[in-house]
């Protein structure tokens, strides 16, 4: 097991990485106020390791709950949160009581969202059971519920009080549920790690095929990037938006085709790519490596077209991007690989151009 911290101002919180972590309860115990935890799940993973985390807690004379949330992206709104703190409610939960986060991306931002909420904050922990999660949004305490004009903009900054990895969780996940966690991982090394980035290209085979050694090492690093930024700029003020790389397109496509029709990591894949056309528009990338930014996410199994919408569709979409200051969309681009920008409006001409041209 490999063990990071991340460090705030106010806070500070283990990232566990290894294998077979979930049923290491003694991992979870400085984190529980109370022998009491509500664990949120989702129908999917529900069925596959629920039992085995509330067998390994009642083992440690720790009670606990279950809220299992229906699955998928459409599902992420104020119904569905709901469902959450009537749980809580019901089974006269505390302030102190653990809200356990096990599931993917979607699950960890409700639960966490639900935990800032709950009597105005209750302590939550991250295990994460998709490789999305794992590498992005488990860490950092960004939690956020959607709505159908824009993603993730209903929430807040909370942060989690742990996050496990446990890698072995990734072993019942969906090829196409890893290519979408695969986008998150090529992020970091484009927008910060030109080394990694390079890895990344010799070893995309590796990870598809979910070599442990290479599997863990993608996640290790991930997290060691999301950890270093947020601790620089926890509220994202300033560099934590460079996590943003290919996020203004790619929440733009997830909300125009509809939460769920594309995965996140799939919008965002195909996101990296415009955002890479757009680079080199503006005379910051060649075209040799637009071509491997776009082969790079072909390797990971991801779509490299974007769905074909009108530029006022885009435009409409992408006005609700929580980047968006004074009315001036902004993209966070690159100024070459491994380094990315921030980049305040882009003239429409070179919209229309790379929308045309990789739709």
């Amino acid at each position: 097991m490999i063990t990071l911290d991340l460090i705030l101002p106010d806070t500070r919180y283990p990232i566990h990485i290894g294998r077979d972590l979930l049923e290491q309860v003694e991992l979870l115990l400085p984190h529980l106020p109370l022998p009491k935890v509500a664990i949120v799940c989702n129908e999917t993973v529900a069925p596959l390791y629920l039992a085995r985390l509330q067998q390994a807690l009642a083992q440690h004379r720790i009670e606990s709950f279950s809220v299992v949330l229906p699955d998928g992206e459409q599902h992420k709104d104020w119904n569905t949160l709901n469902l959450i703190f009537d749980a809580l409610l019901s089974r006269n939960a505390e302030r102190k009581t653990t809200l356990i986060a096990l599931g993917g991306g979607v699950v960890g931002d409700m639960t966490g969202f639900a935990a800032a909420c709950y009597q105005r904050g209750a302590p939550f922990i991250q295990i994460p059971t998709t490789l999305l999660a794992q590498v992005d949004s488990s860490v950092g305490g960004k939690t956020a519920i959607n709505h159908p004009q824009g993603k993730n903009m209903i929430g807040a900054f909370y942060q989690p009080k742990a996050v496990i990895a446990d890698m072995s969780l990734l072993d019942t996940l969906p090829e196409r549920e890893l290519s979408a966690g695969l986008a998150e991982v090529i992020k970091y090394g484009l927008l910060g790690d030109a080394a990694f980035l390079g890895w990344l290209e010799e070893n995309m085979p590796r990870l598809r095929a979910r070599d442990p050694d290479a599997l863990q090492h993608a996640v290790k690093r991930s997290c060691e990037m999301k950890a270093d930024i947020v601790g620089q700029d926890e509220k994202e003020q300033g560099v934590r938006a460079l996590l943003n790389l290919g996020h203004t397109f790619g929440h733009a496509i997830e909300a125009g085709l509809g939460y769920g029709a594309w995965l996140h990591g799939e919008a965002i894949g195909a996101g990296m790519v415009l955002a890479a056309a757009a680079s080199a528009e503006l005379g910051w990338l060649s075209s040799s490596d637009v071509e491997r930014v776009r082969g790079l996410v072909a390797a990971a199994g991801l779509p490299v077209k974007s769905p074909r919408m009108p530029l006022t569709r885009w435009l409409e979409l992408m006005s609700h991007d929580k980047k968006v200051e004074a009315g001036t969309i902004r993209f966070v681009l690159l100024q070459q690989l491994g380094r990315a920008t921030i980049q305040a409006g882009l003239p429409s001409a070179i919209l229309e151009k790379i929308l045309d041209r990789n739709s």
